[in-house]
């Protein structure tokens, strides 16, 4: 199954490139859930790329069914583990009532992201439910615009958040 989910965001990739000829630097990847692992590994193979937006991202398949503190061989999604190698401006969404993905999933992640955006952890907010919270879209909207101006957060003043070097 992952060998597909990320044999399927390549193909996906390699279509906007080769195909209709989108520039790497003009792409914003979007991965909710499982989707966060394909997203976050060919992230953290690509240069140039705009940006990344996590949606209720997992830290691991693994660490959502068991609190496991390392990583292990046979797990997939290693999300922990990849997106420290994240060059580009990383969006983290969640919901802090989250029953499926505890929202710390989504709090670790952007504690271990590079170049982080201010996150936007929706209070009450479920697995399902976060398009229908109006400060989605919101934030969602600022985030792109802020990277479509110019594609680097650190080169713009009150971008980053407090926690950033």
């Amino acid at each position: 199954m992952s060998s597909n989910t990320y044999a399927g965001i390549e193909a996906a990739y390699r279509c906007l490139i080769h195909t209709y000829g989108v520039k790497e630097e003009d792409i914003i990847l979007y991965g909710q859930p499982v989707g966060s692992g394909p997203t976050l590994d060919l992230a953290s193979r690509l240069l140039r790329l705009r940006a990344v937006v996590l949606h209720s991202p997992i830290l691991s398949r693994l660490r959502v069914m068991y609190p496991v503190k390392r990583t292990y061989w046979f797990d997939i999604y290693k999300n922990i583990d990849k997106i420290p190698l994240v060059r580009c401006p990383v969006l983290v969404i969640h919901g802090t009532a989250d029953d499926v993905v505890d929202y710390s999933h989504g709090k670790q992640l952007w504690e271990l992201c590079v170049e982080k955006y201010e996150p936007l952890w929706i209070k009450g907010g479920n697995h399902c439910d976060l398009e229908f919270y109006p400060e989605y879209t919101r934030h969602l909207k600022k985030f792109i615009s802020v990277v479509e101006k110019s594609g680097r957060l650190k080169n713009m003043q009150g971008s980053l958040t407090d926690n950033d070097s």
